[in-house]
């Protein structure tokens, strides 16, 4: 079950829509990207224009130790989004409470239904949105959650970008063994 996080204090806006495709349910990620912050923002920061969602964190693990593909069968508006895949945190510090982020862009095309493919080799370790430039491998038998995200700015070359509205459709989210 997926449920949308809404902790940003910009003014950014997303909703998540099951919906009943006939053949089984479809998630609608949607809303409205914005590089404003209120002015009465207790918060200190510096950028804006992000939206995301996040599974609840799994009973146990999962493991995709046996797999080496996440695909995604997806709809959308042109868009680059971030797959975010999280482990078990490899640092056993004291107060280190973040599960360790893996991160790949998936650019859904516009309003056509498209399986993104992406391997798990392609996701970079990554600390608050940010690339870690270090050589990590993730552990694919200790995933704890996952999420998708999307940025009015950056992405793929190509890629719609910008504050407005989006919204993306996914039929499904599989494993698979592509080698």
């Amino acid at each position: 079950m997926l449920v949308m996080i809404s902790y940003f204090p910009g003014l950014s806006s997303a909703s998540l829509e099951i919906a009943d495709a006939g053949k089984g349910f479809r998630g609608i990620f949607s809303g409205k990207l914005s590089l404003d912050v209120a002015e009465d923002s207790k918060w200190n920061i510096s950028r804006s224009g992000f939206c995301g969602m996040r599974s609840k964190k799994f009973d146990g693990f999962i493991d995709l130790d046996a797999y080496d593909t996440i695909a995604l069968k997806v709809k959308g508006d042109g868009r680059c989004y971030i797959s975010t895949i999280y482990t078990e945190n490899w640092v056993n510090s004291p107060g280190q409470q973040e599960d360790n982020s893996w991160q790949a862009f998936v650019y859904v095309p516009k309003d056509n239904w498209y399986i993104a493919k992406i391997p798990l080799a392609k996701y970079l370790p990554t600390w608050r949105g940010n690339v870690i430039d270090a050589e990590l491998e993730m552990n694919p038998s200790r995933i704890l959650g996952m999420s998708l995200s999307v940025n009015a700015e950056g992405g793929v070359p190509g890629a719609r970008s910008g504050p407005g509205d989006f919204q993306v459709e996914i039929d499904w989210i599989k494993a698979l063994r592509t080698e």
